[in-house]
């Protein structure tokens, strides 16, 4: 090399990199396998040419994947690290934005960091290189961790023409976005490939980035590809062409201008152009029961784990706690949660998110029996998880067919619901055969209380608490004789109940006592309770086919389908139509086949009553359909997508309960079906009160308004289906949902529709008619299909003006009031309610809250576009900001145990507090 090009400032900057998919057409283990060998390769190479840099694909998880095999190696990635030229982090894996909470994102990032910190620090930039299209709040969730800079790839829309612009979250935080354009994360993979052409390549590369980014500059080379290994004599190449060798973070420090934006182009939200590159929308609804349980394992974490341990548990339980979050940050990787993957890795994902539930559930489970060690073992122990003050509808197991009274000793509204069956065995048996059945106390799922043999029947009492004193052996001299053995079990019934709770707290309810030792009996004398209080409800009544609450009218039609008004006389009819199509896309995308088949008329309906009221009312709605069986393929030739459905059907049974419950605006369903069929999409409609232009879908820490049509241009077809996280909005309607859902305006904005299920048969077809190119192999997933039974829990919810009053609505429906058994002796007193943490405000909503340290730590998000206050009460003195890193800021007022908080609109904010 001349003088002159030592010279020169190089004019490009080859970043070698690796873009790491843990799992995907491939399980887990399969990949490690390869990543072990491409990560000795890449420490060996490093430590042999010095001037060699790599980029570790901006996720821990390889860093962790690889020292789970080779602890040993810990020091010598921690000193390549430190050195600068082993880039690793920010995140602990690359994410899919969508189909997680915004909480889950905020752990992912901490995580990530906080374990790059240990090994020499993390990349300061947000490396976002193959996620299916980015959300609205990524700028300001790293703003908030301390980064600066993002990288991005899919999503960018047509209006970016240069390869820099100004990232703005709806709270108007902005980011210096990186954008990769021509290519991607590999748009210098194939620089090196023919050696004797480097100079020719380096010009076509050259003249390929300038028309992004100016004449003057350094480019960015990506270096790399999926799975991609260093090549040896790298540095040479690098050389010859007139080039340096970086990291991605050593290159965005020197060009980044420090994070500036100013005079950048500015795109605000998120980013899900099909303009620029396939963002493979079907992801959203493919193998919709992995969806199902991520949302029911995040809320379980997030909203009940966490926050009850934080303000009702002794010891916090980090460690459990942590397992969860690894197990659902894990689950969240963009070929993990999306089911892009082959069914081995479907499985092991919903393995991994089933875990994460379970140790959620065990840590709720470990402070709720706490409490309920306070509470009579007759009585029931009823907490909130929620952040306000709350009267709802709670189902609960008690025994007797007495009334339930609160602490007070007031009588509660109470509906029962359904009885238990007293007499669970009467049969001629050998005695010695149903000692087997005993097991300790238990017998039958149940604790035995007492027994006695009369007649030649040996009889057994059991409850589901309070055992007796028992023992098999003082049985077994009194058997002689016995011909037949009984069980019976005290009476038992599940019962609806309306009850009041204090925020994040519990209240406790019992039986009225029939002796007069609590001060309310019954014929001994002594007090009667006082009778429950109706006046203050409107009762739920069911007339025939209709419901109504006073809030809220539905009446189911000859159809199967329901009319819908509320109180404000919004009214919208045929709601919950079934429409069943075909779908011989893959994983990736939907596409219909060429002629396709609709089906939306059931051949029969049958209704019927399952309760009605005062507290509960519902109907069982019954509807047969006859679905095509599969895509009509061409024999022999599997992987061609088919062009028709068969003629062959399936009978389908679609079986929807639609229950209404006191108090509430919104209408309850449970659609469930057995899917027989392969190679379709089932949706479920709803006609608008009101033809919409836009809907406005909650998502992670924000609410995004989207119009009818997406915007194209890379030759992915921009079908304009979207994700919701919680509900989605539109034309005067709002669906409420408990995991992330597929959704699509049609009918020109006079409908909304709703995925269930995507059935499909491949991980990415070679043909695809609204693809021009493969997102992957092409590999069989039978278990895609999503045979078997489904169902989906949802409520519809009419509305007048803005969708304000959505949020709270979908914070009622996604966390239900949590009855525990109460486990204390039976002659305690009821305790009084007790409050948790109280959290109001206009559009606020908690996200999370947990201990740090000694502190807890509360986050919440304003998702309103005006500016609002969060109210912050509870038992603390002091508090103060934090970032997303949980770092301590500013000191914050506090007084009289109340934080009044101002947030402007759509802030996301983190506040610690401390006694």
């Amino acid at each position: 090399m001349s003088a002159e090009q030592t010279e020169r400032p190089a004019e490009i900057v080859v970043v070698p990199h690796t873009h790491w998919d843990r799992e995907w057409y491939e399980p887990f283990q399969r990949f490690r396998l390869r990543l072990v060998a491409l990560l000795d390769e890449v420490l060996d190479t490093m430590e042999r040419e010095p001037a060699y840099h790599f980029t570790l694909d901006g996720q821990l998880a390889c860093v962790d994947d690889y020292l789970e095999v080779r602890p040993e190696q810990r020091d010598r990635i921690a000193a390549l690290v430190e050195s600068g030229r082993l880039a690793v982090g920010p995140w602990q894996i690359l994410l899919d934005e969508f189909l997680c909470s915004g909480e889950n994102i905020v752990r992912n990032l901490e995580l990530g960091m906080d374990r790059a910190d240990k090994l020499g620090g993390a990349m300061p930039v947000g490396y976002l290189p193959d996620m299916f299209g980015h959300t609205a709040q990524m700028p300001q969730i790293l703003r908030k961790a301390g980064l600066l800079h993002a990288c991005v790839y899919r999503g960018v829309p047509s209006a970016v023409v240069t390869d820099v612009f100004a990232w703005v979250a709806p709270d108007g935080t902005a980011v210096r976005a990186q954008y990769l354009p021509a290519g991607g994360y590999g748009n210098g993979a194939h620089l090196f490939e023919e050696p004797g052409r480097l100079a020719e390549r380096a010009a076509e590369f050259t003249g390929r980035m300038r028309r992004w980014h100016g004449p003057e500059g350094p480019l960015l080379a990506m270096y790399g590809t999926d799975h991609s290994a260093p090549v040896r004599g790298l540095p040479g190449m690098v050389a010859a062409i007139g080039a340096r060798m970086d990291t991605l973070s050593g290159y965005i420090a020197a060009n980044g201008q420090g994070g500036a934006v100013d005079g950048l182009p500015r795109v605000t939200g998120e980013l899900r152009s099909h303009a620029r590159a396939n963002i493979l929308p079907g992801v959203i609804s493919v193998r919709a029961h992995v969806k199902q349980a991520m949302g029911r394992a995040e809320r379980m974490v997030e909203r009940y784990a966490e926050p009850l341990a934080a303000l009702w548990g002794e010891e916090w339980p980090g460690r459990f706690l942590d397992m969860a979050w690894w197990r659902l940050v894990d689950a969240s990787g963009h070929d993990s949660v999306t089911g892009c993957g082959v069914d081995d890795t479907a499985q092991q994902v919903a393995a991994r998110i089933a875990e994460a539930e379970h140790l959620g559930q065990a840590v709720r489970d470990m402070v709720t029996a706490r409490l309920a060690a306070a509470v009579p073992s007759d009585g029931v122990l009823v907490v909130n998880p929620t952040p306000a003050a709350r009267r709802s509808v709670v189902l609960v197991d008690v025994a007797g067919h007495d009334p339930l009274v609160d602490a007070a000793g007031d009588a509660v509204p109470l509906q029962p619901l359904e009885y238990a069956p007293t007499l669970l065995l009467d049969e001629e048996m050998d005695p010695a055969t149903a000692l087997t059945f005993i097991h300790g106390t238990e017998l039958y799922g149940q604790q035995i209380t007492g027994w006695s043999v009369e007649d030649g029947v040996l009889t057994f009492t059991v409850a589901r608490e309070t055992a007796a004193a028992f023992t098999v052996t003082e049985l077994r001299g009194r058997l002689d004789g016995v011909t037949r053995v009984r069980i019976v079990a005290e009476p038992r019934r599940t019962v609806a109940a309306l009850v009041e709770v204090p925020p994040l707290g519990h209240t406790s309810l019992r039986p009225a006592p029939d002796d007069g030792v609590h001060g309310r009996a019954t014929a001994g004398g002594a007090t009667a309770p006082r009778p429950a209080d109706f006046r203050a409800i409107i009762p739920v009544r069911a007339d025939g086919q209709v419901l109504d609450n006073g809030l809220l009218r539905v009446e189911v039609a000859a159809d199967g389908t329901l009319s819908l008004t509320g109180a404000d006389g919004v009214t919208l009819t045929g709601a919950g139509r079934i429409v069943d199509g075909g779908d011989v896309g893959d994983t990736y995308n939907h596409v219909p086949p060429a002629t396709d088949r609709l089906v939306g008329e059931p051949e029969s309906v049958e209704v019927d009553l399952v309760c009605s009221g005062p507290l509960v009312a519902a109907l069982d709605v019954r509807r047969v359909y006859r679905w095509p069986a599969a895509g009509a393929g061409i024999e022999g030739t599997p992987e061609l997508p088919a062009a028709a459905r068969t003629d062959a059907t399936e009978e389908i049974v679609v079986d929807t309960r639609v229950e209404l419950r006191a108090d509430e605006p919104f209408v309850r369903l449970r659609v469930a079906f057995d899917n027989r069929c392969a190679d379709h999409r089932v949706r479920l409609h709803v006609p608008l009160p009101e033809q919409a232009t836009a809907s406005h879908a909650e998502g992670q820490f924000a609410v995004v308004t989207r119009g009818l049509t997406a915007e194209g241009g890379c030759g992915e077809e921009p079908l304009p289906t979207f994700p919701a996280a919680s509900w989605v909005a539109a034309g005067g309607v709002a669906a409420l949902l408990e995991h992330v859902t597929e959704y699509e305006l049609v009918e020109e904005g006079r409908e909304l529709a709703l995925t269930l299920l995507r059935s499909v048969g491949y991980l990415s077809r070679n043909r695809h008619a609204l693809r021009p190119e493969p997102a992957g192999p092409q590999l069989p997933t039978p278990a895609a299909q999503s045979r078997g039974p489904r169902s989906v829990d949802l409520a519809l919810m009419p509305y007048s003006g803005t969708w304000s009053a959505v949020p709270p609505a979908a914070e009622t429906f996604r966390h239900d009031l949590l009855p525990v058994p109460g486990a204390g002796d039976p002659s305690l007193p009821l305790p009084p309610p007790a409050a948790g943490l109280s959290v109001t405000g206009d559009g606020v909503v908690m996200t999370s809250l947990r201990m740090r340290d000694d502190r807890r730590e509360l986050r919440v998000v304003a998702l309103t576009p005006t500016a609002t206050e969060a109210v912050i009460t509870g038992p603390f003195t002091r508090a103060c900001h934090a970032d997303l890193r949980g770092r301590a800021g500013t000191a914050l007022p506090v007084t009289g145990g109340t934080l009044r908080l101002p947030l402007n609109p759509w802030e996301i904010a983190t506040v610690q507090l401390a006694d």
